[in-house]
């Protein structure tokens, strides 16, 4: 008799906009949803499936009552929120200190729809980089809309020429879901690439670890016995220098809870 096949895990993918690309693609006046390749490969890397999830605006053309995002969280068993543009002040109660900070408050409303449709299901959410800040502010946090400019103590958490290659450390707070996950670390090196960052945490929210430099929150977690975390970095980009801090442990327990949520368990 041969052995059953257990189905790979669903994964759903929130989409960067590209609200204005440029003519040379050939998309003149059209928003474009799209994907950086390596976090759907290191999603993928772990034997799930990954999905790309396209917005649902009010503005789509789309009727909602018959595709809605609880019938793309119904078919999913987690979500990974990837990085990108700005999280908009407006969605935590500020306005743009610059008109350059203005973020995407479209991805706002869209990630922020998605996330409580898993959360209400109590499948697990992943935020990377923007998703970690998305998570912050859509439990009731707010971010520096420029560490450079508001935390002058700060150390440098973006720099354009280097842009991956830039990387600092970070450490695990006693007691964090992080150090269980990798244990016998204290905390690693990850890239930085970033100007926005965590300022009031969350309500029901902790913190998983900082920078090692100067404090600034690095990763996040939901309160409770379900998986809603963030990090800062991007663990995607980590595969390719062994010196960095490893996305497996990571992505292994997301996935652990995952497969819990979709088994029963």
């Amino acid at each position: 008799m041969s052995e059953s096949v257990v189905a790979p895990l669903k994964i759903g993918l929130s989409a960067r906009l590209m609200h204005d690309p440029p003519a040379e693609l050939g998309f003149r006046n059209k928003t474009l949803q799209y994907l950086e390749q390596a976090i759907a490969h290191w999603i993928m890397g772990h034997g799930a499936m990954v999905l790309m999830l396209p917005t649902l605006g009010f503005d789509a053309e789309v009727e909602r009552r018959r595709v809605s995002v609880r019938h793309y969280v119904d078919a999913l068993d987690g979500l990974v929120m990837q990085g990108g543009a700005d999280v908009s002040p407006t969605s935590y109660g500020q306005q743009p200190l610059r008109p350059e900070w203005g973020g995407d408050i479209k991805r706002d409303h869209y990630e922020m729809e998605l996330l409580e449709g898993f959360l209400a299901q109590g499948k697990p959410v992943l935020g990377i980089c923007r998703g970690c800040q998305l998570i912050n502010v859509a439990y009731g946090g707010s971010l520096y809309q420029d560490i450079a400019t508001q935390r002058l103590d700060a150390h440098n958490h973006v720099d354009a020429e280097l842009y991956d290659q830039h990387h600092h450390r970070v450490v695990f707070e006693p007691g964090s879901r992080l150090g269980r996950l990798y244990e016998g670390l204290d905390g690693g090196l990850v890239t930085s690439i970033h100007h926005q960052a965590v300022d009031r945490l969350g309500g029901d929210l902790q913190v998983e670890a900082r920078s090692s430099e100067d404090g600034l929150v690095e990763a996040i977690r939901a309160r409770g016995s379900g998986f809603v975390a963030g990090v800062q970095w991007h663990p995607e980009f980590h595969a390719i220098n062994p010196q960095l801090l490893s996305g497996e442990p990571l992505m292994d327990g997301f996935l652990h809870w995952a497969r819990l949520a979709r088994d029963g368990g």
